[in-house]
């Protein structure tokens, strides 16, 4: 996927207020428009104008774009990172409809950009609010309540974006797994007169383990065994998110084999397992004794790794 520079096809600075991003729109849009332009490309370019407009003219989806967007150039290869958009809050739900391979169009627009008028004795409920949020693997085992902050970008009087800022404290229940939702009512938007206020929608992802690696409920982790533990087997320690165990090494085990200990992934009905992947690390050859240990394997075995492969 491409990076596209919204800022450069508008051709405004990054500092733009609304009223310079719309008027550049504008201009540029009559200028591309497919029923008047002579320009080979002005279809192509008339919808690219209408993707950027659509993301800068809104002060929630701008944010967002800005927060992954600064450290690329128009046309690079882009990969967000995972948790890039935790903690902006969003008016509006999410639609869902969107083309997974085209990265700006879906995430910018899945999300509604609310607002709109309010009139004297009309009573309404508050729009829901969505936001993602990153937590730690222990806290999907054994719950926790953390406190979180969230902002919701919007514009001042003079066209500055400002962000606004609230911290709330959450419950985090044991087994909870990413892409999940916490609901915490009554914390979206403000209803309209006499109206509810909407709801919180919190979406769960997991912050990057240094250990351990996170599919849906499973857990994998990667142990290093010396050569004589793999061929003689041998019993070692493994680590598991609820402490260290003593694991079994069946005598012959080869790298890249994996070990199923089931029931122990994150918490749940059923619970996830936890997979322990075996790799095999050398022992240096840097002393007399230890090349002779080697030279001494290699008369012992006349082993060839590659016999048999093209």
């Amino acid at each position: 996927m491409k990076f596209k520079d919204y800022y450069e096809i508008l051709g405004v600075p990054r500092t733009a207020t609304p009223d310079e991003v719309k008027a550049a729109y504008r201009r540029l849009a009559r200028k591309y428009h497919p029923d008047v332009s002579k320009e080979p490309n002005a279809e192509a370019r008339f919808k690219e104008l209408g993707e950027a407009h659509e993301v800068l003219k809104d002060p929630e989806k701008r944010a967002l774009y800005d927060q992954m967007g600064s450290q690329w150039k128009s046309g690079q290869d882009f990969k967000p990172s995972p948790g890039w958009d935790a903690g902006f809050e969003f008016r509006g739900g999410e639609t869902g409809d969107f083309d997974p391979n085209d990265f700006f169009e879906a995430f910018f627009g899945r999300r509604g950009s609310g607002g709109g008028s309010r009139r004297p004795n009309i009573h309404a409920q508050g729009e829901d609010h969505h936001a993602k949020v990153m937590i730690d693997l222990e806290d999907a085992f054994r719950g926790a309540q953390r406190s979180i902050s969230l902002r919701m970008p919007s514009y001042d009087a003079q066209g500055r974006m400002v962000s606004r800022e609230r911290t709330l404290d959450i419950n985090i229940p044991k087994g909870i797994r990413a892409g999940q939702h916490l609901r915490l009512a009554g914390q979206g938007g403000p209803g309209v007169g006499k109206g509810a206020p909407g709801d919180l929608y919190l979406e769960v992802g997991f912050n990057s383990h240094p250990v351990f690696r996170i599919d849906d409920r499973d857990i994998y982790v990667d142990l290093k065994l010396a050569p004589w533990e793999a061929a003689l087997g041998a019993k070692v320690e493994a680590p598991t998110p609820e402490g260290p165990i003593q694991l079994t090494i069946p005598p012959g085990s080869s790298a890249g084999r994996q070990m199923r200990l089931k029931g122990r992934g994150i918490p749940g009905q059923p619970p996830g397992d936890l997979y322990v992947v075996l790799s095999i690390a050398l022992p240096p050859a840097d002393t007399d004794s230890a090349r002779e240990a080697y030279q001494a394997m290699a008369r012992a075995f006349r082993f060839n790794p590659r016999e048999g492969k093209a």
